[in-house]
Protein backbone atom coordinates (compact mmCIF):
# COMPACT_ATOMS: atom_id res chain seq x y z
CA UNK A 1 0.00 0.00 0.00
CA UNK A 2 1.23 3.45 -0.94
CA UNK A 3 -0.30 6.46 0.81
CA UNK A 4 1.90 9.02 -0.94
CA UNK A 5 -0.10 11.27 -3.30
CA UNK A 6 1.11 11.44 -6.87
CA UNK A 7 2.88 14.55 -8.09
CA UNK A 8 -0.29 15.58 -9.95
CA UNK A 9 -2.44 15.10 -6.86
CA UNK A 10 -0.11 17.11 -4.66
CA UNK A 11 0.00 19.87 -7.26
CA UNK A 12 -3.79 19.94 -7.55
CA UNK A 13 -4.25 20.21 -3.78
CA UNK A 14 -1.72 23.04 -3.46
CA UNK A 15 -2.94 24.98 -6.49
CA UNK A 16 -6.63 24.73 -5.59
CA UNK A 17 -5.98 25.62 -1.95
CA UNK A 18 -4.16 28.77 -3.03
CA UNK A 19 -6.90 29.69 -5.48
CA UNK A 20 -9.88 29.24 -3.14
CA UNK A 21 -8.08 31.03 -0.30
CA UNK A 22 -8.97 34.25 -2.12
CA UNK A 23 -12.57 33.74 -0.96
CA UNK A 24 -12.73 34.12 2.78
CA UNK A 25 -15.43 33.55 5.36
CA UNK A 26 -16.85 37.05 4.87
CA UNK A 27 -17.43 36.36 1.17
CA UNK A 28 -19.26 33.12 1.89
CA UNK A 29 -21.25 34.65 4.73
CA UNK A 30 -22.47 37.41 2.43
CA UNK A 31 -23.35 35.02 -0.41
CA UNK A 32 -25.26 32.79 2.00
CA UNK A 33 -27.02 35.69 3.70
CA UNK A 34 -28.02 37.34 0.42
CA UNK A 35 -28.96 34.07 -1.32
CA UNK A 36 -26.48 35.05 -4.03
CA UNK A 37 -24.79 32.51 -6.27
CA UNK A 38 -20.98 32.70 -5.81
CA UNK A 39 -20.28 33.72 -9.40
CA UNK A 40 -16.83 35.14 -8.65
CA UNK A 41 -15.73 31.86 -7.08
CA UNK A 42 -17.23 29.82 -9.92
CA UNK A 43 -15.66 31.99 -12.60
CA UNK A 44 -12.25 31.82 -10.93
CA UNK A 45 -12.25 28.03 -10.92
CA UNK A 46 -13.60 27.93 -14.47
CA UNK A 47 -10.94 30.32 -15.78
CA UNK A 48 -8.30 28.11 -14.18
CA UNK A 49 -9.64 25.09 -16.04
CA UNK A 50 -10.61 23.25 -12.87
CA UNK A 51 -14.21 22.51 -13.87
CA UNK A 52 -12.85 20.14 -16.51
CA UNK A 53 -10.72 18.09 -14.15
CA UNK A 54 -12.46 14.80 -15.05
CA UNK A 55 -13.61 15.71 -18.56
CA UNK A 56 -11.94 14.01 -21.55
CA UNK A 57 -9.09 16.03 -23.02
CA UNK A 58 -10.78 16.13 -26.44
CA UNK A 59 -13.45 18.40 -24.92
CA UNK A 60 -10.96 20.67 -23.18
CA UNK A 61 -10.72 18.77 -19.90
CA UNK A 62 -7.80 17.25 -18.00
CA UNK A 63 -8.93 13.62 -18.01
CA UNK A 64 -8.14 13.00 -14.34
CA UNK A 65 -10.01 10.54 -12.14
CA UNK A 66 -12.39 10.80 -9.21
CA UNK A 67 -9.44 10.87 -6.78
CA UNK A 68 -8.24 14.17 -8.19
CA UNK A 69 -11.81 15.52 -8.34
CA UNK A 70 -12.33 14.62 -4.68
CA UNK A 71 -9.16 16.48 -3.72
CA UNK A 72 -10.35 19.56 -5.60
CA UNK A 73 -13.78 19.63 -4.02
CA UNK A 74 -12.45 18.85 -0.54
CA UNK A 75 -10.22 21.91 -0.77
CA UNK A 76 -13.15 24.04 -1.95
CA UNK A 77 -15.19 23.04 1.10
CA UNK A 78 -12.17 23.23 3.42
CA UNK A 79 -11.52 26.84 2.42
CA UNK A 80 -14.56 27.93 4.41
CA UNK A 81 -16.87 27.81 1.41
CA UNK A 82 -18.38 24.58 2.66
CA UNK A 83 -21.38 23.30 0.75
CA UNK A 84 -22.00 26.63 -0.96
CA UNK A 85 -18.62 26.31 -2.67
CA UNK A 86 -18.91 22.60 -3.35
CA UNK A 87 -22.45 22.71 -4.72
CA UNK A 88 -21.56 25.56 -7.07
CA UNK A 89 -19.14 23.29 -8.95
CA UNK A 90 -20.18 19.73 -8.03
CA UNK A 91 -22.27 18.92 -11.10
CA UNK A 92 -19.79 20.46 -13.53
CA UNK A 93 -16.94 18.40 -12.12
CA UNK A 94 -18.52 14.96 -12.45
CA UNK A 95 -22.28 15.17 -12.96
CA UNK A 96 -21.97 14.97 -16.73
CA UNK A 97 -20.46 11.49 -16.59
CA UNK A 98 -23.62 9.87 -18.07
CA UNK A 99 -23.33 12.23 -21.03
CA UNK A 100 -19.60 11.58 -21.42
CA UNK A 101 -20.16 7.83 -21.39
CA UNK A 102 -23.48 7.48 -23.25
CA UNK A 103 -24.20 10.72 -25.10
CA UNK A 104 -23.89 11.08 -28.86
CA UNK A 105 -20.77 12.68 -30.30
CA UNK A 106 -22.90 15.63 -31.42
CA UNK A 107 -24.42 16.13 -27.95
CA UNK A 108 -21.03 15.96 -26.28
CA UNK A 109 -19.43 18.33 -28.78
CA UNK A 110 -22.00 21.07 -28.23
CA UNK A 111 -22.21 20.83 -24.43
CA UNK A 112 -19.07 19.48 -22.78
CA UNK A 113 -16.60 22.20 -23.90
CA UNK A 114 -19.00 24.85 -22.58
CA UNK A 115 -19.22 23.05 -19.23
CA UNK A 116 -15.44 22.87 -19.01
CA UNK A 117 -14.97 26.60 -19.66
CA UNK A 118 -17.77 27.49 -17.23
CA UNK A 119 -20.05 29.04 -19.83
CA UNK A 120 -22.77 26.41 -19.38
CA UNK A 121 -24.53 25.81 -16.07
CA UNK A 122 -26.46 22.53 -15.80
CA UNK A 123 -28.76 21.23 -13.08
CA UNK A 124 -29.73 17.61 -12.40
CA UNK A 125 -33.46 16.81 -12.56
CA UNK A 126 -34.18 13.41 -11.00
CA UNK A 127 -35.94 13.70 -7.62
CA UNK A 128 -39.73 14.10 -7.50
CA UNK A 129 -42.11 14.91 -4.63
CA UNK A 130 -43.93 11.58 -4.85
CA UNK A 131 -40.88 9.41 -5.38
CA UNK A 132 -38.07 10.67 -3.15
CA UNK A 133 -35.22 8.16 -3.20
CA UNK A 134 -37.42 5.62 -4.99
CA UNK A 135 -36.32 6.83 -8.41
CA UNK A 136 -38.20 4.08 -10.26
CA UNK A 137 -41.47 5.68 -9.08
CA UNK A 138 -40.97 8.98 -10.90
CA UNK A 139 -43.90 10.04 -13.06
CA UNK A 140 -42.48 12.90 -15.17
CA UNK A 141 -43.31 11.62 -18.66
CA UNK A 142 -41.75 12.19 -22.08
CA UNK A 143 -44.07 11.29 -24.98
CA UNK A 144 -42.43 10.85 -28.39
CA UNK A 145 -43.98 13.06 -31.08
CA UNK A 146 -41.99 12.79 -34.29
CA UNK A 147 -38.53 14.25 -33.78
CA UNK A 148 -39.41 15.69 -30.35
CA UNK A 149 -40.59 14.51 -26.95
CA UNK A 150 -43.36 16.32 -25.07
CA UNK A 151 -42.46 16.37 -21.37
CA UNK A 152 -44.78 17.00 -18.44
CA UNK A 153 -44.15 16.53 -14.75
CA UNK A 154 -42.58 17.90 -11.62
CA UNK A 155 -39.14 17.79 -10.01
CA UNK A 156 -37.98 18.87 -6.57
CA UNK A 157 -34.71 19.73 -4.78
CA UNK A 158 -33.05 20.76 -8.02
CA UNK A 159 -29.84 22.62 -7.16
CA UNK A 160 -28.71 25.53 -9.36
CA UNK A 161 -31.89 25.61 -11.45
CA UNK A 162 -32.00 29.40 -11.06
CA UNK A 163 -28.59 29.76 -12.72
CA UNK A 164 -28.79 26.87 -15.19
CA UNK A 165 -29.30 26.97 -18.94
CA UNK A 166 -29.79 23.22 -19.27
CA UNK A 167 -31.10 20.32 -17.21
CA UNK A 168 -30.00 16.69 -17.16
CA UNK A 169 -33.54 15.36 -16.94
CA UNK A 170 -34.68 11.84 -16.08
CA UNK A 171 -38.16 10.94 -17.30
CA UNK A 172 -40.36 7.97 -17.97
CA UNK A 173 -41.07 7.04 -21.57
CA UNK A 174 -43.04 4.02 -20.41
CA UNK A 175 -45.30 4.07 -17.40
CA UNK A 176 -44.37 1.97 -14.42
CA UNK A 177 -47.30 -0.43 -14.88
CA UNK A 178 -46.20 -1.08 -18.48
CA UNK A 179 -42.67 -2.39 -17.78
CA UNK A 180 -41.42 -5.78 -16.61
CA UNK A 181 -38.62 -4.35 -14.49
CA UNK A 182 -39.16 -1.18 -12.49
CA UNK A 183 -35.89 0.22 -13.80
CA UNK A 184 -36.98 -0.10 -17.43
CA UNK A 185 -38.73 2.58 -19.48
CA UNK A 186 -36.78 5.58 -18.16
CA UNK A 187 -35.04 8.02 -20.51
CA UNK A 188 -32.41 10.66 -19.85
CA UNK A 189 -32.14 14.02 -21.63
CA UNK A 190 -29.74 16.95 -21.55
CA UNK A 191 -31.93 19.77 -22.73
CA UNK A 192 -32.75 23.47 -22.43
CA UNK A 193 -34.32 24.70 -19.22
CA UNK A 194 -36.99 26.61 -21.14
CA UNK A 195 -38.51 29.14 -18.71
CA UNK A 196 -41.63 29.48 -20.89
CA UNK A 197 -42.41 25.80 -20.24
CA UNK A 198 -40.81 25.27 -16.83
CA UNK A 199 -41.83 27.18 -13.73
CA UNK A 200 -38.88 27.32 -11.30
CA UNK A 201 -39.66 28.03 -7.65
CA UNK A 202 -36.98 28.34 -4.98
CA UNK A 203 -37.41 26.30 -1.79
CA UNK A 204 -36.73 28.22 1.45
CA UNK A 205 -34.27 26.12 3.44
CA UNK A 206 -32.08 25.86 6.51
CA UNK A 207 -28.70 26.49 4.92
CA UNK A 208 -26.48 26.44 1.82
CA UNK A 209 -28.43 29.44 0.61
CA UNK A 210 -25.88 30.74 -1.90
CA UNK A 211 -26.88 27.82 -4.11
CA UNK A 212 -30.62 27.55 -4.64
CA UNK A 213 -32.76 24.43 -4.32
CA UNK A 214 -35.86 24.45 -6.46
CA UNK A 215 -39.09 22.87 -7.56
CA UNK A 216 -39.64 22.52 -11.31
CA UNK A 217 -43.13 22.46 -12.80
CA UNK A 218 -42.81 21.19 -16.38
CA UNK A 219 -45.70 21.88 -18.76
CA UNK A 220 -45.43 20.69 -22.40
CA UNK A 221 -41.67 21.08 -22.68
CA UNK A 222 -40.64 20.07 -26.20
CA UNK A 223 -37.31 18.23 -26.22
CA UNK A 224 -35.59 17.38 -29.53
CA UNK A 225 -34.49 13.79 -30.03
CA UNK A 226 -30.92 15.08 -30.38
CA UNK A 227 -31.00 15.99 -26.67
CA UNK A 228 -31.57 12.38 -25.60
CA UNK A 229 -28.67 10.73 -23.78
CA UNK A 230 -28.13 7.27 -25.24
CA UNK A 231 -31.04 4.97 -25.97
CA UNK A 232 -34.65 5.44 -25.03
CA UNK A 233 -35.65 3.42 -21.98
CA UNK A 234 -32.14 3.00 -20.53
CA UNK A 235 -31.85 6.24 -18.57
CA UNK A 236 -31.88 4.56 -15.17
CA UNK A 237 -28.81 2.46 -15.98
CA UNK A 238 -27.04 5.59 -17.23
CA UNK A 239 -27.48 7.52 -14.00
CA UNK A 240 -26.23 4.51 -12.03
CA UNK A 241 -22.81 5.10 -13.59
CA UNK A 242 -22.48 8.27 -11.57
CA UNK A 243 -23.85 7.15 -8.19
CA UNK A 244 -20.66 5.80 -6.61
CA UNK A 245 -18.55 8.81 -7.71
CA UNK A 246 -21.28 11.11 -6.39
CA UNK A 247 -21.07 9.47 -2.97
CA UNK A 248 -17.30 9.94 -3.02
CA UNK A 249 -17.51 13.61 -3.93
CA UNK A 250 -20.08 14.23 -1.21
CA UNK A 251 -17.81 12.42 1.23
CA UNK A 252 -14.96 14.73 0.21
CA UNK A 253 -17.20 17.75 0.76
CA UNK A 254 -18.12 16.52 4.24
CA UNK A 255 -14.46 15.88 4.98
CA UNK A 256 -13.46 19.40 3.92
CA UNK A 257 -16.27 20.95 5.90
CA UNK A 258 -15.27 18.97 8.99
CA UNK A 259 -11.65 20.03 8.59
CA UNK A 260 -12.43 23.74 8.41
CA UNK A 261 -14.84 23.51 11.36
CA UNK A 262 -12.17 21.76 13.44
CA UNK A 263 -9.58 24.35 12.41
CA UNK A 264 -11.82 27.21 13.51
CA UNK A 265 -12.58 25.46 16.82
CA UNK A 266 -8.89 24.92 17.58
CA UNK A 267 -8.11 28.53 16.72
CA UNK A 268 -10.83 29.80 19.06
CA UNK A 269 -9.88 27.36 21.84
CA UNK A 270 -6.30 28.64 21.76
CA UNK A 271 -7.28 32.31 21.74
CA UNK A 272 -10.28 32.45 24.08
CA UNK A 273 -9.36 32.80 27.74
CA UNK A 274 -11.73 32.18 30.64
CA UNK A 275 -10.65 32.11 34.30
CA UNK A 276 -7.15 33.16 33.22
CA UNK A 277 -6.46 30.23 30.88
CA UNK A 278 -7.19 29.29 27.25
CA UNK A 279 -10.32 27.18 27.07
CA UNK A 280 -8.46 24.63 24.93
CA UNK A 281 -6.52 23.65 28.03
CA UNK A 282 -9.69 22.12 29.47
CA UNK A 283 -10.04 18.44 28.63
CA UNK A 284 -13.80 18.84 28.35
CA UNK A 285 -13.15 20.85 25.17
CA UNK A 286 -9.85 19.34 24.09
CA UNK A 287 -10.95 15.70 24.03
CA UNK A 288 -13.98 16.15 21.73
CA UNK A 289 -11.83 18.07 19.24
CA UNK A 290 -9.11 15.43 19.34
CA UNK A 291 -11.80 12.77 18.87
CA UNK A 292 -13.09 14.60 15.79
CA UNK A 293 -9.57 14.74 14.39
CA UNK A 294 -9.23 10.98 14.74
CA UNK A 295 -12.61 10.31 13.12
CA UNK A 296 -11.92 12.69 10.21
CA UNK A 297 -8.58 11.00 9.60
CA UNK A 298 -10.18 7.54 9.63
CA UNK A 299 -13.00 8.66 7.32
CA UNK A 300 -10.45 10.09 4.90
CA UNK A 301 -8.76 6.70 4.63
CA UNK A 302 -12.08 5.11 3.67
CA UNK A 303 -12.58 7.80 1.03
CA UNK A 304 -9.09 7.37 -0.41
CA UNK A 305 -9.63 3.63 -0.78
CA UNK A 306 -12.99 4.19 -2.49
CA UNK A 307 -11.63 6.65 -5.05
CA UNK A 308 -8.59 4.45 -5.74
CA UNK A 309 -10.85 1.47 -6.44
CA UNK A 310 -13.05 3.48 -8.79
CA UNK A 311 -10.13 4.92 -10.73
CA UNK A 312 -8.62 1.43 -10.97
CA UNK A 313 -11.84 0.13 -12.51
CA UNK A 314 -12.60 -2.14 -9.55
CA UNK A 315 -15.94 -2.69 -7.72
CA UNK A 316 -16.38 0.05 -5.14
CA UNK A 317 -20.03 0.15 -4.03
CA UNK A 318 -19.23 -0.95 -0.49
CA UNK A 319 -16.37 1.51 -0.12
CA UNK A 320 -18.19 4.44 -1.75
CA UNK A 321 -21.16 4.09 0.57
CA UNK A 322 -18.94 3.56 3.62
CA UNK A 323 -16.93 6.67 2.79
CA UNK A 324 -20.07 8.77 2.41
CA UNK A 325 -21.43 7.50 5.74
CA UNK A 326 -18.23 7.97 7.74
CA UNK A 327 -17.30 11.36 6.28
CA UNK A 328 -20.82 12.72 6.81
CA UNK A 329 -20.81 11.56 10.44
CA UNK A 330 -17.30 12.84 11.14
CA UNK A 331 -17.91 16.14 9.35
CA UNK A 332 -21.13 16.86 11.22
CA UNK A 333 -19.66 15.90 14.60
CA UNK A 334 -16.72 18.23 13.97
CA UNK A 335 -19.06 21.09 13.05
CA UNK A 336 -21.23 20.43 16.09
CA UNK A 337 -18.23 20.41 18.39
CA UNK A 338 -16.86 23.55 16.78
CA UNK A 339 -20.11 25.31 17.58
CA UNK A 340 -20.03 23.97 21.15
CA UNK A 341 -16.43 25.13 21.59
CA UNK A 342 -17.47 28.66 20.67
CA UNK A 343 -20.26 28.56 23.26
CA UNK A 344 -22.81 31.34 22.84
CA UNK A 345 -20.72 32.94 20.10
CA UNK A 346 -21.01 29.74 18.11
CA UNK A 347 -24.75 30.33 17.89
CA UNK A 348 -24.12 33.76 16.39
CA UNK A 349 -23.12 34.25 12.77
CA UNK A 350 -19.93 36.11 13.64
CA UNK A 351 -17.60 33.11 13.72
CA UNK A 352 -19.13 31.16 10.80
CA UNK A 353 -19.35 27.87 12.69
CA UNK A 354 -23.15 28.14 12.75
CA UNK A 355 -23.03 28.16 8.94
CA UNK A 356 -20.74 25.14 8.92
CA UNK A 357 -23.13 23.35 11.29
CA UNK A 358 -26.14 23.98 9.06
CA UNK A 359 -24.32 22.81 5.96
CA UNK A 360 -22.77 19.75 7.60
CA UNK A 361 -26.24 18.61 8.66
CA UNK A 362 -27.28 18.48 5.01
CA UNK A 363 -24.67 15.82 4.30
CA UNK A 364 -26.42 13.31 6.54
CA UNK A 365 -29.45 13.61 4.25
CA UNK A 366 -28.15 14.25 0.75
CA UNK A 367 -27.75 12.82 -1.80
CA UNK A 368 -29.12 9.94 0.23
CA UNK A 369 -29.71 9.53 3.94
CA UNK A 370 -27.39 7.71 6.30
CA UNK A 371 -30.15 5.16 6.81
CA UNK A 372 -30.25 4.35 3.10
CA UNK A 373 -26.48 3.82 3.16
CA UNK A 374 -26.95 1.34 5.99
CA UNK A 375 -29.72 -0.34 4.00
CA UNK A 376 -27.25 -0.84 1.17
CA UNK A 377 -24.50 -2.19 3.40
CA UNK A 378 -26.93 -4.43 5.25
CA UNK A 379 -28.42 -6.07 2.18
CA UNK A 380 -25.66 -5.86 -0.45
CA UNK A 381 -22.63 -6.44 1.76
CA UNK A 382 -23.86 -8.36 4.81
CA UNK A 383 -26.44 -10.32 2.85
CA UNK A 384 -29.33 -9.51 5.14
CA UNK A 385 -32.92 -9.42 3.77
CA UNK A 386 -33.73 -6.22 1.94
CA UNK A 387 -35.92 -4.02 4.11
CA UNK A 388 -37.70 -2.07 1.39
Amino acid sequence: MDFEPTEDQATIRKAVAELVAKFGDEYWMECDRDHRFPSEFYDTLASGGWLGITMPEEYGGHGFGITEASILIEEAAKSGGGMNAASAIHLSIFGMHPVVKHGSDELKARTLPRIVNGDLHVCFGVTEPGAGLDTTSITTFAKREGDHYRVNGRKVWISKAQESEKVLLLTRTQKLDEVTKRTDGMTLFLTDLDRSKIDIRAIPKMGRNAVSSNELFIDDLMVPVEDRVGEEGKGFTYILDGLNPERMLVAAEALGLGRVALDRAVRYANQREVFGRPIGKNQGLQFPLADSLAHLDAAELALRKATWLYDAGKPCGREANTAKFLCAEAGFDAADRALQTHGGMGYSEEYNVARYFREARLLKIAPLSQEMVLNYLGSHVLGLPRSY
